[in-house]
């Protein structure tokens, strides 16, 4: 197997998977770019256009640079365009089904040597790994949001992921100029097995009365030295991710610490997801 990775497919044109996109272009990868319809592939590199154009302007980024980067970037109908990518990164919503699908369908596309990684903030790699007939070249590649600027990748080890595999992963994170740290296949790896119970627990806060959102937001920005506040975290993320993760946690670890708050759950049935449907905790443009 090689370990050379030059052409990284991304499944997946949102938030996520666009900033991953934008990351590795820029870091001199060609990348192919998937979503469910092409239409969606090319909203999500027209959005990195834009936020390449913000960059020039800003004079962070040269004219040339940005070019260069969108021009990295090739769109491709679906996911049968990745046949001859090295390594692929999966970046759809959490929904375990979803995945597994994703990965069986991508097994059979990809060439034996593909890597193929998932974006997963929380789910088993390596239930996802047992969807393959490669599950030595499967891992987790969690990024963190905003991509091309979150210095974080957390790589998670599937059970039968190879060290080889590993290796190559590490090196394509390194090389988006990102910091790889190795987590378990536990849920919720380490990030959010920190991260969403804490969220979860000012969510509960605010439920009871504690204090007010605002309130809530500054004691831990002010008090823990926190750069935003959790339940402002919270709608960055879309609570409909905070509520998957939870309850994942509190799936398969078994312990009511990681029970979902009722508020949390009230919010995502009411379709308050946070910033992109411009109400969450607090309200947005959008």
């Amino acid at each position: 197997m090689t370990t050379s990775i030059q052409k990284i497919a991304i499944l997946g044109a949102g938030q996520m998977g666009g900033g991953i996109a934008h990351t590795a272009a820029q870091s001199g990868f060609e990348v192919l770019l998937a979503d469910q319809s092409r239409e969606f592939a090319e909203k999500g590199k027209a959005k990195i256009a834009a936020q390449l154009k913000k960059l020039v302007e800003k004079g962070k980024l040269s004219e040339g640079d940005a070019q260069k980067t969108l021009n990295a970037i090739q769109v491709v109908d679906s996911i049968r365009g990745f046949a001859n990518a090295d390594l692929v990164i999966e970046a759809v919503a959490e929904i375990p089904s979803l995945k597994n699908q994703i990965f069986k369908s991508l097994d059979e596309i990809c060439k034996p040597s593909t890597l193929l990684t998932s974006n997963t903030s929380s789910i088993s790699i390596t239930a996802i790994a047992a969807q393959t007939k490669r599950p030595e070249k499967v891992a987790g590649m969690h990024f963190m949001n905003p991509v091309p600027v979150m210095k974080l990748v957390e790589g998670i080890r599937g059970l039968q992921t190879s060290d080889e595999t590993f290796k190559a992963v590490r090196a394509a994170a390194e090389k988006m100029g990102k910091t790889f740290v190795e987590a378990q296949d536990q849920p919720g790896f380490a990030v959010n097995r920190i991260l969403m119970p804490m969220i979860n627990e000012a969510v509960t806060a605010l439920h009871e009365g504690v204090a007010s959102v605002e309130d809530i937001d500054t004691a831990m920005k002010l008090g823990t030295n926190q750069p935003m506040g959790p339940l402002t975290l919270a709608d960055f993320i879309g609570l409909d991710t905070c509520l998957a993760i939870m309850q994942v946690l509190h799936e398969g670890l078994g312990d009511s610490k990681y029970r979902p708050s009722p508020l949390l759950k009230q919010y995502v049935a009411a379709g308050w997801l946070g910033k992109k449907t411009g109400r969450g905790f607090y309200k947005y443009e959008t």
